[in-house]
């Protein structure tokens, strides 16, 4: 009801809202992080995951998802990875490569550029691992008919899942409307063709309240995942963006952390600030990690 109503704002009814709710989450993440903490740890964890989620179930959540912050078991841990190559030099041999990995650790699904989704859906078929691509990658600086367009052929190809970049600089200029209605053209886009949109926000680039307010947006606007960074920018995940982001959409929505994840042990810590998939070029190594 809500998300609906939100879409028939106009403008500046639509940045009120969002100004008002940004300040009311700036202000409880500052109450919680001035709170002291019994293990010195601003993450959530397993132990105090009831007492991080009050602020979320006040703010009008009715569903928690249990399993946010608790470390997964290995095979778990698979299920929450994207297996990644996004580097413009990638070749057809390391796309193989990539795909039969997925095949072997049955991870997540594997995460390739636009023109690699069509040979990934053939190598994976039958699998039951999905093909993850990305639009508007890697500055989100496209026009929205031109991403919808991305991620129409992507869907044709044998896409299931879509890591969009969003409009940084309409996002910085406060053009709330553009950012949502980008965002909200390729959700439906994607859940016409059974697909998920995972909404790349690139943290680095952003202020805390402009995290929030992107966060929001892409809530509004029905994404299905906000995700830290694209891997290009100036940032990748971190700790402290992935937990905010979390606090911002609540426990139901995705929160996918990206970028510079190299190890079980940074995998671990992006889980218990609340990321519920991960995204790394490094998957194997975080799996003989977790088996070590």
């Amino acid at each position: 009801m809500v998300e609906g109503t939100m879409r028939n704002l106009d403008e500046a009814t639509l940045e009120r809202v969002i100004e008002q709710i940004t300040r009311n989450v700036l202000i409880l993440l500052q109450e919680d992080q001035e709170k002291p903490s019994g293990n010195g740890s601003s993450s959530i964890t397993a132990q105090n995951y009831v007492e991080r989620v009050q602020p979320v179930v006040k703010a009008g959540a009715d569903r928690i998802a249990s399993t946010l912050g608790i470390a997964p078991t290995n095979g778990q841990l698979a299920h929450m990875i994207d297996h990644t190559i996004l580097k413009p030099e990638a070749t057809q041999d390391e796309i193989a490569q990539l795909c039969y990995e997925a095949r072997k650790y049955n991870f997540a699904s594997v995460c390739i550029n636009p023109t690699n989704v069509e040979l990934c859906a053939q190598l994976l078929e039958g699998s039951g691992i999905p093909v993850c691509t990305v639009v508007g990658f890697p500055l989100g600086a496209t026009p929205t008919d031109v991403k919808v367009f991305e991620t129409q052929k992507a869907i044709r190809d044998g896409a299931s899942e879509v890591d969009m970049v969003i409009n940084v600089g309409a996002l910085k200029s406060r053009d709330y409307e553009l950012v949502e209605r980008d965002i909200a053209s390729n959700a439906r886009t994607c859940h016409a063709g059974n697909a998920i949109l995972k909404v790349i926000i690139e943290a680095a680039l952003l202020t805390d309240e402009e995290k929030v307010v992107a966060c929001q947006l892409a809530k509004v606007a029905g994404a299905d995942f906000v995700k830290t960074s694209t891997g290009f920018g100036p940032g990748g995940a971190m700790v402290d963006d992935v937990a905010l982001m979390r606090r911002v959409v609540g426990p139901t929505m995705g929160v996918k952390a990206a970028g510079g994840i190299r190890t079980y042990e940074d995998a671990q810590k992006m889980i218990a600030a609340g990321a519920s998939r991960l995204g790394a070029s490094a998957s194997v190594k975080i799996m003989q990690g977790a088996g070590s």
